[in-house]
């Protein structure tokens, strides 16, 4: 059986905003001397996507309201960045000094709304990366002018294990979650509660290549997984607030 293949995109430099992303990912693609073909799933970072859709913000155009300033106090945090914190989520669900965990308005439990200051390119001011406004409809823009489906990926801490894990955020051209419930098990039993989340494995998959420091390389190749059934979006694999066990 042939193995999975992960291929690093390296010459895609600083993105900017309007950039035309999947131009230059085509490009990175042919500088790696390959070409997108079937069985071809393209990760791209989110921070890449953001950069592309002018979700950058300078925090001199921040004013930090009252409840950015009580928060701030609390977290130790800057008052300019909580306060695009709670513009970016529907409800805070833990604030304590160096964590603000938040339920941003995508339905994504994360620290600091994915808000982000690392890696999005040097200036005179300071600035934060905001999510994508929607990640599947990113990815779908993606996916249709490369022919490929896409992955868009985000780096995630998780409350009960140490370090942070790459997931899919947006999806588009493959399920990003499989239910496999009623299927049978080698033993012919019936799975009752499996649904895998494929998205999140390649998204963690691409991101051994990608790293999470300076590695520079926001996009890869995952060459050789057989996508199976029907497109579903990553918005699929965030819980109902409904069947949430620890709100």
């Amino acid at each position: 059986m042939p193995g999975i293949e992960i291929i690093p995109l390296t010459a895609i430099g600083e993105v900017g905003p309007g950039e035309d992303l999947p131009a230059t990912l085509a490009a990175a693609v042919a500088s790696a001397g390959t070409r997108l073909g079937p069985g071809d799933i393209l990760v791209v970072t989110q921070k890449i996507v953001s950069k592309a859709e002018h979700r950058s913000v300078s925090l001199a155009d921040v004013v930090p309201g009252a409840e950015a300033l009580r928060l701030a106090a609390i977290t130790r945090k800057d008052a300019r960045l909580v306060e695009l914190v709670l513009q970016e989520s529907t409800a805070v669900l833990r604030a304590v000094p160096h964590v603000l965990i938040v339920r941003h308005r995508l339905g994504l439990v994360m620290a600091n709304a994915g808000i982000d200051r690392s890696n999005i390119g040097t200036g005179s001011d300071e600035r934060a990366l905001l999510l994508p406004i929607d990640p599947d409809a990113s990815a779908e823009r993606i996916s249709a002018a490369l022919g490929c489906p896409v992955v868009i990926s985000d780096s995630f801490g998780r409350p009960w294990r140490m370090g942070v894990v790459a997931v899919g955020i947006g999806a588009a051209g493959l399920p990003a979650i499989n239910d496999r419930r009623g299927l049978l098990d080698r033993d012919g039993r019936t799975l009752e509660v499996t649904q895998i989340a494929v998205a999140d494995l390649l998204a963690s998959a691409a991101g051994l290549a990608m790293g999470e420091g300076g590695e520079g390389i926001p996009a890869v190749i995952v060459r050789g997984y057989a996508v199976a059934g029907a497109p579903r979006p990553a918005a699929d694999l965030t819980r109902p607030l409904a069947e949430d066990l620890f709100q």
